[in-house]
């Protein structure tokens, strides 16, 4: 058995990236960067007033003055030629730009308004409330690829006058549920099946990640069935079998890839659940196996199925990162596996508390559904007492 870092390196390792394509900024949304974005305008283009108030003179802050007002200026009505003159001001609303002279915003809260004059009032804000030339960024600003596309970026994407970007294409990820046991959920259901429930999952998991996702049929346990269907998916940038990965006379889904071609880079891992998982490839289709068992499967997903999208998509800090959280009740000796528990993180009282579920059976999903983390035990952990800091990942 390899460790979870090993394999981790193994896949992708075996995987290739997807090339790049170029988008509309309002398709970007979880998408992968794959070309720098410099720009070649300031933001803001000019000094704009940050509120809606008067532009004036500095000098003229004073209480109880009294100032003419002599223009208004709105927002995007252009650049104006008129000056601001000692005791003058002009009307001006949020992001239109400060007339010549002016050096101060007094906000509309801070005056009193007569006919053509404001009165400054005895007490009043400090601020300038004026945003500078390229206070935001400046021409020649850069965002560096790759890094993920998140709704901050893409508007400041946008600000940056980017409409098309470029990035990496969406990696398409066919998922193969195995098993003459299954059938699908809103069917009937025999008293001698169960419904196929961890694909979905898995789904669910890799499409938040930016994969396309195509469910193929189930495959029965048999030979020509899992030929079949792994054929259906060869042209797919990564094939996840799930179910058939253990050791048994109806685990079939190693020996038909092999027969396809494949060659298996691994198989068993030292991890708790999840440890018949084997990969491998056929030239540049990688290929996945994971366990049948529903939390086996989906602990697999998170740990394994997530960096290999990323690394997939381009980038280069892969994997969900592992979080500190004090234990809330003790734990005994951990075994010769590193084991990914299904517990609660608690973050209500100021440090984060994590507590471990009492049933640990790879089949209990509501187990899993009622989890937020995964609770990390290193291989031959020590036991561990309440208050000792361990590592977590976030669900």
């Amino acid at each position: 058995m390899i460790s979870v870092k090993e394999a981790t390196i193994r896949i992708t390792n075996l995987l290739g990236q997807t090339p790049s394509e170029t988008i509309s900024i309002t398709q970007a949304t979880n998408r992968v960067l794959a070309e720098n974005v410099q720009t070649d305008r300031n933001q803001p283009p000019f000094d704009t007033s940050a509120m809606d108030g008067y532009a004036i003179k500095a000098q003229d802050a004073i209480p109880n003055n009294i100032l003419t007002v002599v223009g208004t200026i709105p927002a995007g009505a252009g650049i104006p030629d008129a000056e601001v003159g000692s005791n003058e001001a002009f009307r001006i609303y949020t992001g239109a730009p400060i007339p010549k002279g002016a050096d101060r915003i007094i906000i509309q809260e801070d005056v009193k308004v007569l006919d053509s004059a404001i009165k400054i009032n005895e007490n009043f804000e400090s601020n300038s409330f004026i945003r500078p030339l390229g206070s935001d960024f400046k021409q020649g600003f850069c965002i560096n690829a790759p890094q993920l596309i998140t709704p901050s970026l893409i508007s400041l994407l946008a600000a940056m006058n980017a409409g098309e970007i470029k990035v990496r294409k969406r990696p398409i990820v066919a998922i193969i549920p195995t098993g003459d046991e299954l059938v699908m959920p809103g069917s009937k259901v025999p008293n001698d099946k169960i419904v196929a429930s961890n694909i979905f999952g898995l789904q669910s998991i890799l499409e938040n990640m930016g994969a396309i996702v195509r469910l193929l049929p189930i495959a029965k346990d048999n030979t020509n069935s899992l030929t079949t269907t792994l054929r259906l998916a060869l042209h797919s940038d990564l094939i996840v079998t799930v179910g058939g990965a253990s050791v048994g006379d109806y685990d079939l889904v190693k020996d038909s890839a092999t027969s396809l071609g494949f060659e298996l880079s691994f198989y068993k891992i030292a991890m708790r659940p999840g440890k018949p998982l084997f990969a491998g490839n056929k030239g540049s289709s990688v290929l996945i196996g994971l366990p049948g068992n529903p939390v086996s499967a989906l602990v697999c997903g998170y740990i394994f199925l997530i960096p290999a999208i990323q690394y997939m998509m381009g980038l280069t800090k892969i994997g969900l990162p592992r979080k500190k959280a004090l234990l809330a009740k003790a734990l005994k000796r951990n075994g010769n596996r590193e084991h990914f528990m299904r517990a609660v993180v608690d973050c209500t009282a100021g440090n984060a508390s994590i507590r471990a579920q009492e049933r640990q059976d790879s089949s209990l999903l509501k187990t899993f559904f009622e989890s937020n983390a995964l609770l990390i035990r290193p291989r031959l952990d020590k036991p561990r007492n309440a208050g000792e800091i361990v590592e977590y990942i976030e669900l």
